[in-house]
């Protein structure tokens, strides 16, 4: 069986997720200790979604971060090129009004310039091939004035707590991944997070795709970020 590796070749990142798509959300809550769900509400207070407004949940997997978004009134678009997510998504969350499912690769969203007023994508950057060319792609198919919501995994600044969380990602992950029935997810988000950029390279990275007023907000003492931008509009192209 391919597992996914740091080349981040699509076929094998979407053939790990759809083989873990049944049981994605109880896998999230057991790799994070469960603070995935405290971490999702974060989101949504961050995107604050607003009645009547267009938002695409990028990387939405079985768009279980994208029921909020349409509970608060938005027209919401979960997006995912995994398959099998999108299937379970459906039969879950696929009756929710204002939401609706779409296939589509990060690297070419099949949406028109401008289509959103908010884009957001939780843990799910750092599965992407290239970095910053899915953020330039995401500002694409943003307003001018539309805003950049991105949650993911970081890395501690205090160093203690730095060094503790790197030992849990290099022998605590793969402690579980013996006992699972899906040893390849826990590898390969121990691998993908540790070589992740920090909170100050990946806002460096929004910048650099041509985002404006990039900031960063740190959650459970910088295991994960939240990082927010504006799109300029057009004529932007980055620092």
């Amino acid at each position: 069986m391919t597992r996914a590796s740091l080349d981040k070749r699509p076929a094998d990142v979407a053939a790990m997720f759809d083989r873990t798509a049944e049981r994605y959300d109880l896998l999230n809550t057991l790799m994070t200790g469960g603070r995935d769900r405290s971490w999702r509400r974060a989101v949504v207070r961050a995107v604050d979604a607003r009645p009547g407004e267009r938002i695409l949940d990028l990387a939405a997997g079985t768009g279980t971060s994208s029921v909020p978004f349409a509970e608060a009134g938005a027209l919401t678009v979960a997006c995912d090129f995994s398959l099998g997510m999108l299937r379970v998504g459906v039969k879950r969350n696929g009756g929710v009004d204002g939401l609706g499912f779409v296939a589509g690769d990060a690297l070419r969203l099949p949406f028109a310039d401008g289509a959103f007023d908010a884009v957001t994508i939780s843990f799910g950057l750092r599965n992407v091939a290239d970095t910053e060319a899915a953020l330039r792609e995401l500002r694409r198919v943003t307003r001018p004035g539309g805003r950049l919501l991105v949650c993911e995994v970081s890395h501690p600044p205090n160093a203690v707590l730095r060094f503790g969380h790197r030992l849990h990602l290099r022998f605590g992950l793969p402690a579980l991944a013996r006992v699972s029935s899906n040893p390849d997810s826990y590898h390969y988000l121990a691998e993908s997070t540790l070589a992740w950029p920090d909170q100050a390279a990946l806002s460096r990275l929004i910048q650099a795709a041509g985002w404006d007023a990039v900031r960063w907000r740190d959650l459970t003492f910088g295991v994960a970020a939240l990082h927010h931008a504006t799109n300029p509009g057009p004529g932007a192209t980055g620092p």
